[in-house]
């Protein structure tokens, strides 16, 4: 059996108690490491589950993912998944796979990203398409994702932006010359995230483009929200320009929300992250 087990959002003792059942009586336990990561290293998850667990890269998943699949036809293998399991395609192309192999899979839940941002105090069903910012590069700069933050706005709804994470990358040069030298890891904070936004809409200003109704500004208020489901999360509601301008919202994982049309009660949960000097400038009744 192929066990997908997610793991929540915080720190070890996050898994349900099925999960953790599934754990501990599975020969082959791993760890997908690339899509997301926990507070806390693998040796502390070893420790809580009295197993030994093998980090599965993007390499290991994409290109092994036979090898995994081989040892679920044999035994019981649990794949671990920050988050939920379906939170990114890699985890359904496994099923996929499973399915096609004829090897059976169970599926055990958790929170994610996707839910549990929920506690900044807008309401999930008032949430649109969910978009994905990337790191830029001096050659690469896309900005499709704004569209669709306009999109949602247009029709009354909140954006979450998921973040970019580099693990395990290699530089374009290394990856030329074959060289298995990878980079530090970086993780794109709601700071950064909120700049790419803004050079967006300068960009779109220069080019003498007509500002949609719903668009971006300097003074549109977002919500940083970093290391939701660990005991320091961190929410914070500023304008755009002041997220951009100041890192306050520490260590990864972050995420942005752009909110659209607030109901009441969600603009009084927002003021609850609002400082006062940041407060008298933000259009939360809208």
């Amino acid at each position: 059996m192929l066990y997908l087990v997610g793991l929540g959002l915080g720190d070890a003792a996050d898994i349900t108690v099925k999960g953790l059942q599934v754990v501990k009586k599975c020969s082959r336990v791993y760890l997908e490491a690339y899509t997301s990561i926990l507070t806390v290293g693998k040796e502390a998850l070893e420790e809580f589950y009295g197993k030994d667990v093998i980090l599965a890269d993007r390499d290991m998943v994409e290109q092994e993912a036979e090898r995994i699949l081989k040892e679920a036809e044999e035994t019981d293998v649990a794949f671990l998944v920050v988050g939920d399991p379906f939170g990114a395609t890699t985890h359904s192309d496994l099923v996929l796979r499973a399915t096609r192999a004829g090897i059976p899979y169970r599926v055990v839940h958790n929170a994610s990203v996707i839910n549990a941002v929920g506690c900044c105090g807008l309401q999930l069903y008032n949430f649109g398409e969910t978009v994905s910012l990337v790191f830029w590069t001096e050659s690469w700069r896309p900005e499709s994702f704004y569209d669709k933050i306009l999109q949602n706005r247009e029709a009354g709804l909140h954006t979450l932006c998921l973040l970019d994470i580099k693990v395990k990358e290699q530089s374009l040069e290394n990856l030329m010359r074959g060289k298995k030298i990878y980079e530090e890891p970086r993780f794109m904070s709601a700071s950064q995230a909120a700049s790419q936004l803004l050079e967006i809409v300068r960009r779109r200003r220069d080019r003498g483009e007509e500002p949609r109704r719903a668009g971006l500004t300097e003074d549109t208020p977002c919500v940083g929200v970093a290391r939701l489901g660990a005991a320091d999360q961190k929410i914070r509601v500023a304008t755009l320009a002041e997220m951009s301008a100041r890192d306050e919202l520490g260590a990864p994982l972050h995420s942005l929300v752009l909110p659209g049309k607030l109901h009441p009660l969600e603009a009084e949960m927002l003021r609850l992250y609002a400082t006062d000097d940041v407060l008298p400038r933000l259009p939360l009744d809208s």
